[in-house]
């Protein structure tokens, strides 16, 4: 078995049986249980994470300490209840070495365990020359102290005040030699305290530095201790609520070590450690001045009155305004220092932005120089996508690192990782960038919506070039052809009637064939015309839906809605009689619809066209539904079939060039399809 695991089942056995012995010389002296359970908790308090640390990490040096530091307070125990005994005249055996060594200096063993476990914490070894002579003088001067206050000359302190001096008495400077001794346990203490932030400041490992950042926090317990002691005799006359520090050091201690060896990830630790520094330097400025002006106030007042104690209280409350503040500023840049550095940068960026001398774009490189972590990345979330992407539109990947949401009113906007940030401040960073980022998301937006409406126009002027080419090549093969063939017939009958007079009654066949090569160059010019804008439009755009649907090989529901008309009254439905079924087709019965802009019917109407030509020909559909709807502005159609699905937006191809002349009006075209069937919508802005 490691050494250090036995020394901690060593020591936890010990401290069993010194609270055993405790509570059974509290039977004797018949004080109670209530004071051995005290005591007994207290010891078994840092037990606890002991001996789970020793069961994960059985090498584990601070183990044993943590350990220690229980048996010590068990130890303290079982001295009260000596005194006890001893003040009931029934001293109980060994009392007569264990009042003299004990009853003087044993508070000194609440303190040395966690003093030497700072002073080797994280990895159990002391890391210099100057660690082991504090280590040494830890383990010597309580000893050293109990000797000489145990045969120092005059009466010991309550309650053993008339105990004798069992050990023999000393020389008269063996009273002073143990208060310069307690003083010296006060300095050795302050330099363990100082020891795992020196140590924190020469390590590069950032798993050390958490972890000895935890046992700082749990540290500043010792002076918050030593500082409830002199509110207790300032306030109360007496030590009582040092009873209070000794149990918070004894819980955040020991909890606070077993957090930085399993879990130093678990909180962002430079905040709490930052705020309780602050805290503990503005109580300590206050008891000063509390104590000051109590004094100063008392010398001509008299000590005790309520005047004194009113002046004081103002003054203190007075003093705790600007303090707090100030010393937080201050205990940040110091203490944390990246999030300090952040928020600078994320407020100079703010400025640069604002003024024109930056772009937001830079945030991911001035956060990531600010906090010392090349690898943060912003992303921030495309319109319409779930995928963050950074400043330059590639794909933002976030699997590695800590990510946190980046959320401005209500809506994500982007996200935020890295790998060697807390969660804690990357979540406070995310808020102070919330306004970065969504500029961000506008302006790639814009250039977004900007370089989509130039490919757009592009695509537009190759369709109408193409288109003119088409009209051109149709009216050059087709009608032209048929009117130049049809002006040298009448070109030849008019020649005949001229070189023949009496020809002319020959002449009906001639212009027979004349009068149908018309009537065909007709129908291809109409049909030309057609193409260029559907004649039913003329009627408006319900009618030109009604056209279009007629003829179609499948079953078709119309459903033509004006939200600007009057409502209809509903027609009653008998009880029980349930819905009344909806035809195949229903015709559309709402007003014409003549003052839409014709550019906006036009644009539905090739919408519906393109959607019902794509169903027949590649949906295998077996029912087809189209709604078109007016109000609040806009033109909405909708065409969804229950066929196979597949459709997608290409540029190029058909749906790409409604997408085209869509946004062309001014309006938004989407697809959705999938196995379900397929659902082309188009909403268009209508002034109308």
């Amino acid at each position: 078995m490691p050494w250090a695991r036995a020394s901690t089942l060593l020591l936890a056995a010990v401290t069993a049986a010194l609270a055993v012995v405790g509570a059974v010389l509290a039977a004797a002296a018949g004080t109670g249980p209530v004071e051995p359970l005290l005591w007994s908790g207290l010891a078994a308090v840092p037990l606890v994470p002991a001996l789970l640390l020793t069961a994960r990490r059985p090498h584990l040096t601070v183990a044993p300490l943590l350990a220690a530091a229980g048996a010590g307070a068990a130890l303290n125990g079982m001295a009260d209840r000596y005194l006890d005994l001893v003040a009931a005249g029934t001293p109980p055996p060994g009392a007569w070495w264990v009042v003299p060594l004990v009853l003087q200096f044993s508070w000194m063993l609440f303190f040395v365990p966690f003093a030497l476990l700072a002073l080797v914490f994280p990895d159990g070894r002391l890391p210099g020359r100057s660690s082991r002579v504090v280590a040494v003088g830890l383990l010597v001067t309580p000893v050293t102290a109990a000797l000489l206050g145990a045969v120092a000359p005059g009466a010991y302190r309550e309650p053993a005040a008339d105990h004798p001096h069992t050990l023999g008495t000393g020389p008269a400077w063996t009273g002073p030699a143990a208060v310069v001794t307690v003083a010296a346990f006060g300095v050795l203490l302050l330099a363990a305290a100082v020891a795992p932030v020196l140590r924190r400041r020469r390590s590069t490992d950032p798993v050390e530095r958490a972890r000895l950042r935890w046992l700082a926090l749990a540290g500043l317990g010792v002076p918050a201790t030593l500082l409830l002691c002199w509110a207790s005799y300032l306030l109360l006359g007496g030590p009582d609520l040092v009873v209070v520090g000794l149990a918070g050091m004894y819980v955040g201690i020991p909890a606070a070590t077993a957090v930085a060896v399993l879990r130093h990830g678990l909180y962002d630790v430079d905040r709490a450690y930052a705020a309780t520094l602050t805290w503990t330097a503005v109580a300590t400025g206050l008891l000063a001045v509390y104590s000051l002006v109590a004094f100063a106030v008392g010398a001509v007042a008299g000590q005790g009155s309520a005047p004194t104690a009113a002046a004081a209280t103002a003054v203190c409350a007075a003093a705790l305004a600007p303090m707090r503040s100030r010393l937080r500023r201050v205990v940040d840049a110091r203490i944390d220092p990246q999030r300090r550095a952040a928020h600078d940068a994320v407020a100079a960026l703010t400025r640069a932005s604002r003024d024109g001398s930056a772009r937001p774009e830079e945030l991911a490189g001035r956060l990531g120089a600010a906090v010392g972590d090349p690898t943060l990345v912003v992303g921030y979330r495309p319109p319409g996508g779930d995928t963050p992407v950074d400043a330059d539109g590639r794909p933002v990947e976030t699997a590695d690192r800590v990510a946190v949401p980046v959320v401005r009113d209500g809506r994500r906007v982007g996200v935020l990782a890295a790998a060697a940030c807390s969660r804690s401040l990357l979540r406070e960073l995310a808020e102070a960038v919330a306004l970065l980022v969504e500029v961000v998301c506008l302006r790639q937006e814009a250039h977004r919506a900007q370089t989509e409406a130039e490919a757009g126009r592009a695509r537009l002027l190759a369709v109408g070039d193409a288109e003119r080419r088409r009209l051109e090549r149709d009216l050059h093969d087709g009608a032209q052809q048929r009117l130049v063939s049809l002006g040298m017939t009448l070109r030849l009958a008019q020649r005949r009637i001229h070189a023949e007079p009496g020809a002319a009654a020959g002449l009906d066949d001639v212009l027979e064939a004349a009068v149908a090569e018309l009537g065909t160059a007709v129908a291809e010019l109409r049909r030309i015309a057609h193409g260029l804008r559907p004649s039913g439009l003329d009627d408006g755009l319900p009618a030109a839906l009604r056209g279009l649907t007629a003829h179609l090989p499948l079953p078709v529901r119309l459903e033509v809605v004006d939200e600007q008309a009057p409502a209809r009254p509903a027609v009653p439905v008998p009880a029980g009689a349930g819905p009344a079924p909806l035809p195949e087709r229903t015709p559309a019965t709402d007003p014409d619809w003549l003052d839409v802009p014709d550019r906006v019917a036009l644009a539905a109407y090739y919408v519906v066209g393109e959607a019902l030509t794509n169903t027949v020909r590649h949906a295998g559909a077996t029912r087809v539904e189209v709604h078109a709807a007016r109000g609040g502005g806009t033109v909405r159609v909708r065409v969804r079939d229950d066929g196979r699905g597949g459709a997608a937006v290409r540029p190029g191809h058909g749906l790409g060039g409604l997408a085209d002349r869509v946004a062309a009006a001014g309006g938004a075209l989407a697809v959705r399809s999938d196995g379900g069937g397929t659902e082309v919508t188009a909403e268009l802005p209508c002034a109308s």
